[in-house]
């Protein structure tokens, strides 16, 4: 990686790209702390993501929203051992630049003496796996309350591979987007453009609901929504400061940065709806909160908490005016709005990484010889990259799928809502 400075220590320990050199000693300083992280960011997902979406949506639908983030975490998990993990972080061999190789498929060597870096291979691999899982069930709220449970199931499974896989490998397994010297501390490209791309395709792929956009579809249960973002909150704790996978001082000034980033994005978004429309909404701090998060990620390991602050008041501001005019303006029914908070925050978190990251705005500095333009321009690869795979590919999986099975409910059991229709249950008993 070219815009390290070489005095940073903490790289020594990183085992996101291979090639770096392993210890010889665990360090339980560092294990502790990434164990904490995996549970950390898997609370993200189960059960954060899944409240917070859950809430969201309209009452009949909200068993369906926790059972395919469920069910995701499950299927995500399985694959991954299967052979997700490999072909991402194990040496590729020729093909190193573009995929990683197949001798870490089912973990046939891997031990309770086994370490990458300093730490355990078992939490390292529990500890990516995570992130696998939050990544496709970001993609739920894009098509929420219309997809076949089972076409949900294939499309997250094969959408992990085809896309997810590779984007992993080129930015966090050595691959060429590593080799340029991309910027990703914890995610917003592999993670949030990819995911925002690939929900805004699944929601014109599928078309609108039944109603929108003159239909009202407010969530039906904002305690659950509120609940849910805060868990995301103290969870993304792990997502960011985690990733510096060391238990130091770059951990602590990842983990201010982040949650500089999320208070400014709350309270931008809070304001500007405030002057908008009259009142500050509950809805709107924490959309706000969750839009400063995924835009802060990409960079929270390299800014200082100037830069954050400076990150997360533009997340708010972009990130609400972007939510406006995908629904408002093009009448996209992004159901939980994931392209206009997650895929906008994440390139717009992005490129500010290759702002901010200069020492000479309270940074960690970048390479030797690279100016901020240049990095800048690497960082605008990067997303262009991510982005056209994801949403080529996306598309294709969805039009097979459709082709194959079928993806969209039938009308009917749209209006009667999935939680009956694909599930046999529902979340109130009154209902």
């Amino acid at each position: 990686m070219i815009f390290f400075k070489k005095n940073y220590k903490w790289l020594a320990s990183l085992i996101l790209f291979p090639g770096l050199a392993m210890a010889d000693e665990l360090n339980q300083a560092n294990t502790a702390w990434i164990l904490t992280s995996t549970a950390l960011v898997l609370f993200m997902t189960i059960p954060g993501l899944s409240l917070f979406y859950g809430g969201l949506v309209r009452s009949k639908n909200v068993l369906s929203v926790l059972m395919q983030c469920f069910a995701i975490t499950c299927l995500v998990s399985i694959l991954w051992l299967a052979g997700v993990y490999s072909f991402i972080f194990a040496d590729g061999g020729e093909m190193q630049k573009f995929i990683g190789g197949a001798s870490k498929v089912f973990l046939p060597d891997i031990g309770t003496e086994s370490l990458v870096g300093n730490i355990p291979e078992t939490v390292y691999f529990m500890f990516q796996m995570t992130f696998a899982i939050i990544t496709p069930a970001l993609i739920v709220g894009g098509f929420a309350e219309r997809m076949k449970f089972s076409a949900m199931l294939w499309f997250s499974g094969l959408w992990l591979i085809i896309v997810y896989l590779p984007v992993c490998h080129w930015m966090w397994g050595g691959g060429w987007l590593a080799d340029l010297g991309a910027m990703d501390f914890a995610g917003g490209i592999v993670i949030h453009v990819n995911a925002g791309v690939a929900a805004l395709v699944a929601a014109l792929v599928l078309g609108n609901r039944r109603g929108f956009p003159s239909v009202a579809m407010p969530p039906h249960n904002m305690t659950m929504v509120v609940t849910g973002a805060g868990m995301l909150w103290v969870g993304w704790f792990g997502f960011n400061a985690g990733s510096a996978l060391s238990a130091d001082g770059h951990a602590g000034m990842t983990m201010l940065a982040t949650h500089i980033g999320a208070s400014a994005g709350a309270l931008t978004w809070m304001c500007i709806e405030w002057n908008r429309f009259g009142k500050p909404s509950v809805l709107g701090i924490v959309t706000g909160m969750v839009a400063g998060l995924g835009t802060i990620t990409p960079a929270s390991g390299f800014v200082g908490p100037a830069g954050a602050l400076v990150i997360g008041i533009t997340a708010g501001t972009v990130c609400f005016y972007a939510t406006q005019y995908v629904k408002r303006t093009l009448k996209i029914d992004d159901s939980l709005d994931v392209f206009p908070v997650h895929g906008v925050g994440g390139v717009t978190g992005s490129l500010l990484t290759g702002v901010f990251a200069a020492s000479n705005l309270g940074g960690m500095g970048l390479a030797e010889g690279v100016s901020m333009m240049d990095q800048v321009g690497v960082q605008a690869l990067a997303i262009v990259v991510t982005g056209s795979w994801s949403a080529f590919f996306s598309y294709l999986i969805l039009k097979l799928l459709d082709l194959w099975m079928g993806i969209r409910v039938t009308a009917d059991e749209e209006q009667q809502g999935l939680d009956i229709v694909l599930h046999e249950e529902t979340g109130y008993q009154n209902l």
